[in-house]
């Protein structure tokens, strides 16, 4: 791809592979905003609602995964914006880095959060410690830390305990779903899993409460971009990438649905669990249908994979920042893309990645809702950053250079099909999530995306558009890219 090799390339298609699933971590994005699906559909969009997000996605990531196959750099998304364009190559790649950053971001915060939402409930169940915004915002603050140490020490560990959160979630899944399915003395009824639509929301539209009750699955259906950030580090990165990125999505489909409707099944008191003492639904759940001991075991395998999958998360987000800042396209960029020599790891990249995490899960100390709209506007900016080179591929056609994994006659219409879904959920995710709206109600997620577009808009019109002509391939930052770190230090 013409740059430098920093990154040292020991990753096997397996770890790559692993890399993006445990990001994706059905463990992790399904439980965590079950209680949010329990609340916007219930039971009938839980279930259903899965499989059809599942399908929708895994074009997304087909049309993704061909992209990666002809260009696989760390630098993924906005690398390839720049090269599938004919003009305006640079404003693409621009804005497809800054929506890809800030969706970045706010997946390691929304996983981390929910990490310490679920260990709080853990403390609570064992200690009788309170379930407190103070102490979740505490708890928040350890695990990212943990997890930057972690991404100090190297790729090499970062890839051992990836490949050890494969395991850990498919033997979880396993051990959750048996326990709920031999455990219990009694079950929810098949008509009620299948079709109990539930509608706390405040709103009248049971179509719109629907759209709503989506977001569950598609923001545990996010992050597979982590394949492609890794693909410098990755061996045959460009037949390992594509499928890191499409295995990930097929086995989390196939496994997420299967947990979801164990936990359905386990139901035994609906508003009971919505307000329980934990403020942690599926603990009231275990709690309801197995007893405190053996609910208390089952948090202990779901934080285990909340916590591998923020560790991954914080590593797939480095990379993607270290590639942006090599191409100097964040302030501070000499800062950013630098390699530690013995690790041959960003670690002022993985540092900036925890650090913006913990500012974007800060509001939740004073907004009730503040978790909904953090992972919206994961889902937001990472889809949409998703979309853009898809897009600019279909405007290629037959001009597209394939690498040696691609869709063949059937690159179009499942790009049509990415596209169209993006569009649809990138408006749905903006709208209200709870009536009435109030400023505890209230859905930011667009005022946090006009934050980041709007500042990436203006550096652009007032300076960017000047010097910054895409990605760099000389392996560090155009001089004009760092100007204001330079303009700094004098």
């Amino acid at each position: 791809m013409g740059y430098t090799q920093e990154l040292a390339r020991s990753m096997s298609g397996f770890s790559n592979f692993a890399v993006s699933f445990s990001i994706v971590s059905i463990l992790s994005g399904c439980l965590t905003l079950y209680g949010t699906g329990m609340k916007t559909g219930g039971p009938a969009l839980i279930v259903w609602g899965w499989p059809v997000v599942g399908l929708l996605t895994l074009c997304v990531g087909l049309a993704m995964a061909e992209i990666c196959s002809s260009y696989p750099t760390a630098g993924g998304l906005y690398y390839w914006s720049a090269k599938l364009t004919r003009t305006r190559g640079p404003a693409w790649s621009w804005f497809t880095g800054w929506f890809n950053f800030l969706g970045q971001v706010a997946v390691t915060a929304s996983v981390d959060y929910g990490a310490a939402f679920f260990t709080n409930a853990f403390l609570t169940l064992r200690f009788g410690v309170e379930a407190s915004p103070a102490h979740t915002m505490e708890i928040f603050a350890v695990i990212l830390l943990a997890h930057g140490l972690l991404n100090t020490f190297g790729v090499r560990l970062v890839a051992v305990l990836n490949s050890v959160s494969v395991w850990w979630h498919l033997v979880g899944v396993a051990i959750i779903v048996g326990a709920l399915a031999f455990l219990p003395d009694r079950h929810a009824s098949v008509s009620f899993v299948l079709t109990e639509f539930v509608n706390q929301t405040g709103f009248h539209s049971q179509f719109y409460v629907a759209l709503l009750g989506l977001l569950m699955a598609q923001y545990t259906l996010t992050g597979y971009d982590a394949s492609a950030h890794m693909t410098e580090e990755t061996q045959d990165a460009a037949r390992s990438g594509p499928r890191g990125i499409v295995n990930a999505i097929t086995v989390s489909l196939v496994a997420g649905w299967i947990l979801l409707l164990g936990i359905t099944f386990a139901i035994r008191d609906y508003d009971g669990a919505l307000n329980s003492d934990t403020q942690v639904p599926p603990a009231q759940i275990f709690i309801d249908a197995i007893g405190a001991g053996g609910a208390e075991f089952l948090l202990l395998i779901v934080i285990g994979a909340q916590f591998f999958c923020g560790m991954a998360s914080v590593t797939a987000n480095s990379r993607m920042i270290y590639a942006f800042s090599r191409d100097g396209a964040l302030p501070g960029s000499r800062l950013w893309h630098r390699i530690d020599p013995r690790t041959q790891t960003p670690t002022n990249a993985v540092w900036l990645a925890t650090g913006g995490a913990l500012l974007l899960g800060l509001p939740a100390l004073w907004n009730t809702t503040t978790y909904t709209a953090v992972t919206s506007i994961s889902v937001i900016g990472l889809y949409i950053s998703y979309v853009i080179p898809v897009y600019l591929r279909l405007r290629q056609g037959e001009d597209f250079p394939r690498g040696p994994w691609h869709l063949g006659r059937w690159s179009r219409p499942i790009g049509l099909v990415a596209v169209g879904w993006t569009a649809v959920i990138t408006v749905l995710f903006m709208l209200p999530t709870a009536s009435p709206i109030t400023t505890e109600s209230f859905n930011y997620t667009p005022v946090a995306v006009a934050v980041v577009v709007g500042f990436a808009g203006l550096w652009w019109l007032a300076s960017a558009r000047h010097w910054f002509t895409g990605p760099h391939v000389q392996g560090t930052p155009p001089e004009t890219g760092a100007r204001d770190t330079e303009l700094e230090v004098r």
